[in-house]
């Protein structure tokens, strides 16, 4: 009975252990495969994150290289610049050399007033190059463009006997009124510009200035050679001016008579460095004639 007994409580011992072992087993597979699954998820993930990863670095990349192409495209813009910069000192440098020669003091400066009117440009160039050719040294002409359009920039530099001048102003314009137009202080500017240009770096004494849809007469130069004569005598007079709103041959009584006038004309006028050094510190942001009639008054 003791032996059976034995035997028994073994064979009970044994199944305990079976049970106990397969249920070991069965709860390490379960986490094998919670682990195996977290494992992939992870594997997945990091695959993900890799792939994200590559496309970032990829746009990181294409960014980087417009960067690249954006900083050569203002090298090369720069470079342009400078060089055309260099192309008009030099042509201006030139101009001077070849228009006044040994001539150590000319009458005055022509300078033609344009911007984007290269039709109107040419016929204001071919009339003054009509009278202008045999007293070129005493008025040597000068083309000054506001703005870059190509059509006036080509006209210009296609004739040799005169001097090209370029305005460019990127700076933005505020208007000091609702309503006004840019235009105007773009022409303040211009002129300042070019005055300044004329009178302080080529050091002329005097200068005549013209727009760029007129056309000069016969006795244009001879009357402005005259008129220099005046303005240097009597201090008084800040202009001469070729233009007169009455002008016409049936309102002409003596086509030789001169008259002093307290309102300025404008349209073909000759100013002299010391009046431009007393104008140009007062120089208005916009309506720059304004100035000249207040001037008179």
């Amino acid at each position: 009975m003791r032996g059976n007994k034995f035997c028994f409580d073994l064979r009970y011992l044994l199944v305990v252990a079976a049970l106990a072992f397969i249920y070991i087993q069965m709860r390490l597979f379960v986490t094998q495969s919670e682990y195996a699954d977290r494992l992939a998820a992870a594997i997945e993930a990091e695959n993900h994150c890799t792939s994200q990863t590559r496309l970032l670095i990829d746009k990181i990349s294409q960014q980087q290289g417009r960067v690249v192409a954006l900083e050569e495209q203002m090298k090369r813009q720069d470079q342009e610049c400078r060089q055309l910069r260099a192309l008009v000192q030099d042509l201006e440098s030139k101009g001077i050399k070849k228009l006044i020669g040994n001539v150590q003091m000319p009458v005055a400066a022509v300078v033609v007033m344009a911007c984007s009117r290269s039709d109107y440009l040419e016929k204001t160039i071919k009339s003054i190059l009509k009278y202008q050719t045999s007293v070129a040294s005493k008025y040597p002409l000068f083309i000054s463009q506001d703005g870059s359009n190509p059509d006036v920039r080509k006209l210009a530099l296609s004739y040799d006997q005169l001097t090209y001048m370029q305005h460019l102003d990127f700076e933005p314009v505020h208007t000091e009124r609702p309503g006004e137009l840019v235009a105007y202080y773009k022409i303040a500017r211009h002129y300042k510009w070019a005055l300044d240009q004329l009178f302080h770096k080529h050091n002329f004494s005097r200068v005549i200035i013209l727009e760029d849809d007129m056309e000069i007469a016969a006795d244009f130069f001879d009357y402005f050679e005259a008129g220099a004569t005046l303005l240097d005598r009597d201090k008084s007079i800040m202009a001469i001016s070729s233009w007169n709103d009455n002008g016409q041959r049936q309102f002409v009584q003596d086509p030789y008579a001169l008259y002093r006038s307290d309102f300025f004309p404008g349209l073909g006028w000759m100013l002299s460095k010391s009046t431009w050094s007393e104008l140009s510190p007062k120089w208005p942001k916009a309506y720059p004639f304004q100035l000249m009639c207040l001037f008179l008054a």
